[in-house]
């Protein structure tokens, strides 16, 4: 809040949108309900996120561990675009690929967008997040096998419809890809790739809190804006991607 030209009410009310809709809350929803800019409510929406981000332990498992990948439809898109694509494949392509995790013992999850879907990046992830010797249940996906030398991993066989086998599952994350695709479609319609991951962690942390009355809610974010300032230039800051339209 330090040096922001938004009044108190205006954060306060923002604050409130932010923490009592689930699904996540657009920045034009803001815009008209607090009557200034869609900029600086855009901008006040990533200030409340940040300030939402927190330390992060271990998760000591059994953990989940899934895929979920970001983008419009390919019958959703312009005529050009298609025929951009033709001949690219289907499924994933085309998308942001994003890795998650979720603890069966916290039900939290955690989740970041990756550049790439190999070992390095997905299996890499799963081990910042998760202590060693713990289990770990994945889909049948080659990418996972760097875990075994370290963790319990154990796999189930999408590919010949086995979806669970005894606690082994990725049902969690199915959940989570689910949350996060009603907010993508329902509440922003659209999440450039220049923001995604931003959207992903805020995402997670609205499934970790689910479960939270609206003024705990509140009252994590405002402990949460001790000592992090966020700057618009840093927001917006040249990452190789176009600004765009924002949710």
């Amino acid at each position: 809040m330090r040096r922001s030209h938004l009044t108190h009410r205006e954060w306060a009310s923002g604050l409130y949108l932010y923490a009592s809709n689930i699904k996540g809350v657009a920045s034009m929803r803001l815009h008209r309900e607090l009557g200034i800019s869609q900029k600086a409510a855009w901008f006040l929406l990533h200030h409340l996120c940040t300030a939402a981000e927190t330390g992060e332990e271990l998760f000591s498992g059994p953990v989940e561990a899934d895929e979920i990948y970001i983008g419009a439809k390919r019958k959703n898109m312009s005529l050009s675009k298609r025929k951009e694509m033709k001949g690219a494949g289907r499924g994933a392509v085309g998308k942001e690929a994003v890795i998650g995790v979720k603890d069966h013992a916290t039900n939290e999850v955690r989740a970041k967008v990756i550049p790439v879907r190999d070992a390095l990046h997905v299996a890499g992830f799963v081990a910042t997040q998760t202590r060693d010797g713990a289990k770990v249940y994945t889909d049948e996906a080659k990418v996972y096998n760097a875990l075994k030398p370290w963790y319990n991993h154990e796999a189930v066989n999408h590919s010949v419809s086995e979806y669970a086998r005894d606690r082994a599952h990725t049902n969690g994350m199915e959940s989570f890809r689910s949350m996060l695709k009603r907010g993508y479609v329902g509440i922003c319609q659209k999440m450039l790739p220049k923001h995604l991951d931003k959207y992903v962690s805020q995402f997670a942390r609205r499934h970790n809190v689910w479960d939270q009355n609206t003024i705990d809610q509140m009252a994590d974010v405002v402990r949460g804006m001790v000592g992090k300032r966020l700057q618009y230039d840093d927001l917006t800051a040249d990452n190789s991607f176009s600004s765009g339209a924002r949710c």
